[in-house]
C-alpha cells in the first residue's frame, strides 16, 4: 500500500497522457515519504461510459483514490489530497480549454486486515 487509482473520462483521451499523469502521481507519492517505494502502486483507467452533470458531451472528469492502510494524521491525509490534487491539475491544464472537468482526490484509509504478498522488497534487497 498506498493504491492510487485514477479514474477519467474518455472524452480527455486526445488532452491527457494518462502514462505521465500515472508517473506523476507516483512521483507525488515517493516524494512524499508516505510509504515505502516498493508498496507503491498506481494505474489509470479509462471510463468509456459516463454522465458529468448535466450530460453534456464535453463534460469530463477525473477521480483519484488514495486507497492506504490507517494509522497517518488527517493533517498528514489532506497534505497528500493537496499534492495529488495539484499533479493531477498540472496533467489537465490543455483539457481546460476545451473541457469542463471535475477533479475528486479521494483518500481512502483500509483495514489492516487484509492479506498481501509482495516480493519486490525481496528484488530490491538482491539488487
Amino acid at each position: 500500500m498506498p493504491h492510487i487509482i485514477v479514474e477519467y473520462s474518455a472524452n480527455l483521451d486526445h488532452r491527457i497522457d494518462a502514462g505521465k499523469l500515472v508517473a506523476d502521481l507516483h512521483q507525488a507519492v515517493i516524494d512524499s515519504g508516505i510509504a515505502e517505494v516498493a508498496a507503491i502502486r498506481t494505474r489509470a483507467e479509462r471510463r468509456d461510459a459516463f454522465k458529468v452533470a448535466d450530460g453534456a458531451p464535453d463534460n469530463a472528469f477525473v477521480h483519484v483514490v488514495m486507497r492506504l492502510r490507517t494509522g497517518r494524521t488527517k493533517e498528514v491525509l489532506q497534505r497528500m489530497a493537496d499534492t495529488l490534487l495539484a499533479a493531477t491539475d498540472r496533467n489537465l491544464q490543455a483539457a481546460y480549454a476545451i473541457h469542463p472537468v471535475a477533479i475528486t482526490v479521494e483518500m481512502e484509509e483500509i483495514s489492516n486486515l487484509t492479506v498481501r504478498k509482495n516480493t519486490i522488497r525481496e528484488k530490491e534487497r538482491t539488487a
